[in-house]
């Protein structure tokens, strides 16, 4: 794998280790890097992008941070912002079961963002939510600290232990 972590495909590294989760929802790719990996950092939140904001304007140090907003589409839970905040900190992605908006500026950002769709509503901004906790969703388990693989082809993660 090259440094910058982009030597893979998902489809190669299914094959070689099937005991990796795939994940089946049928994400967009919406950032400028359609491939990335990282350790897992994770959010659960309804409709409110408080925490995202404040995960993503702390060090990533590469891992990808994985926002499980229940498949709503009803506000987005990260914008051109909040994207800019991760790039300069380092994280590598951002999987959102949910919606973004400003996805025009987002898509030019070296970040890779993986999401079910765009909104141009805001969410709230409370700070509701949990995060470092295990999150599911089509059919895969996010566990803090496991590793994250994503492509043009899905999304791959170690199983937890």
């Amino acid at each position: 794998m090259q440094a910058d972590g982009t030597a893979f495909t998902t489809c190669d590294l299914f094959d070689a280790d099937r005991t990796l989760q795939s994940c089946s929802l049928q994400f967009r790719d919406l950032g400028g890097r359609a491939r990335f990996s990282g350790t897992v950092r994770t959010i659960r939140c309804h409709r409110d992008n408080g925490l995202v904001k404040q995960l993503l304007n702390s060090p990533g140090n590469g891992a990808v941070l994985v926002v499980d907003g229940a498949g709503s589409l009803e506000s987005a839970l990260m914008g051109d912002l909040i994207a800019g905040a991760a790039v300069r900190n380092g994280w590598a992605g951002v999987v959102i079961n949910g919606a973004i908006r400003d996805r025009a500026v987002v898509r030019t950002l070296e970040l890779g963002v993986k999401a079910l769709g765009t909104n141009p509503r805001t969410s709230a901004k409370d700070g509701a939510g949990e995060v470092d906790v295990t999150v599911e969703f089509g059919g895969a388990a996010f566990t803090p600290g496991a590793r994250l693989w994503a492509d043009e082809d899905g999304i791959l993660v170690t199983p937890a232990a």
